[in-house]
């Protein structure tokens, strides 16, 4: 295998091929033309424990599935959770610069990273407080938990959400790039996408016990950076976007899509300013005719 097709398999990491200190998989500057943003999964029985070093990195612990509680330096954070991720937004915990923690409870969790020696107080996001935006239209329309946004958390570098899209539609799109620092334009942002997917809501009782859920995701050349990515994900498949036009994120029919988005850069400025793919980007205007999915919103009533 030559250098160039190692670099262009990093940008795609199946579930449980970057194991480490018993996490399911571990995102970081390891990979060879990555430096900026970090993820890591896993999952917890009762009596296990999964630990975060004492590193000059910045996070967000986001339970997946399930209940946990965070133990750090300054104290303890129980963590509610959700049943699923397709139960509506969940309660997070930002941790600051070096902050040392042990996570325990059962169930699937995830913690989003991004390098920095910057030190914010730790911060505790119940679910009820956090954001959700309903965007796009008809088979765009998408439901998103922005917890980790400038608007909703004092963080230094990283921007984090995550994004639910009903069976059949078609997320992260148009096709956008933020490859380029251009000062209120467009922003330099490595971006990480971890997925999930699911029988859709209500076919539970239809769809067989082989059923098979799946997404598709899509990243491509935006300058003369060589990337071309195009895979069927499925739960735990983590895909990265170091540069490059990336969209559609697509929900298959008879399931749901999930993704936990994690974004960061070089930039002064912790903000996402993008430029859509000018091939695609006219269809925002449709969406001006068009409804919201009638399926959303994924969650409880007091979200809704």
């Amino acid at each position: 295998m030559t250098q160039e097709q190692q670099q262009q398999d990093s940008w795609f990491v199946p579930r449980g091929s970057r194991p480490d200190a018993g996490w399911t998989d571990v995102v970081d500057g390891r990979i060879e033309g990555w430096a900026h943003t970090g993820l890591r999964t896993g999952t917890l029985t009762d009596g296990g424990e999964l630990r975060l070093p004492a590193d000059a990195v910045e996070r967000i612990v986001v339970p997946l599935a399930g209940s946990f509680t965070v133990t750090y330096g300054g104290g303890v954070q129980t963590l509610e959770g959700r049943a699923s991720v397709f139960d509506g937004p969940t309660d997070v915990l930002y941790l600051g610069s070096g902050t040392e923690a042990r996570i325990t409870g059962a169930g699937r969790v995830a913690v989003a990273e991004a390098p920095t020696d910057t030190v914010k107080p730790t911060t505790y996001l119940p679910r009820q407080d956090v954001p959700v935006e309903l965007r796009g239209a008809g088979q765009s329309s998408r439901q998103v938990h922005n917890f980790g946004t400038p608007a909703a958390l004092d963080a230094v570098k990283f921007i984090v959400c995550e994004v639910i899209t009903p069976a059949g539609n078609w997320s992260s799109y148009p096709p956008h790039k933020h490859d380029t620092n251009v000062p209120g334009e467009e922003s330099n942002l490595e971006e990480i996408y971890y997925y999930e997917s699911a029988v859709t809501r209500g076919a539970e009782g239809v769809a067989p016990e082989t059923a098979d859920p799946f997404a598709l995701h899509r990243t491509y050349a935006s300058d003369d950076r060589a990337i071309d990515e195009f895979r069927e994900v499925r739960t735990g498949d983590i895909a990265l976007v170091p540069y490059g036009w990336h969209g559609p994120a697509v929900a298959a029919p008879g399931y749901d899509m999930y993704y936990l988005n994690v974004m960061a850069g070089p930039d002064p400025e912790r903000v996402w300013n993008i430029t859509d793919d000018p091939a695609h980007g006219w269809v925002r205007q449709v969406w001006a005719s068009e409804t919201l999915d009638p399926r959303l919103p994924y969650g409880k009533e007091e979200v809704r």
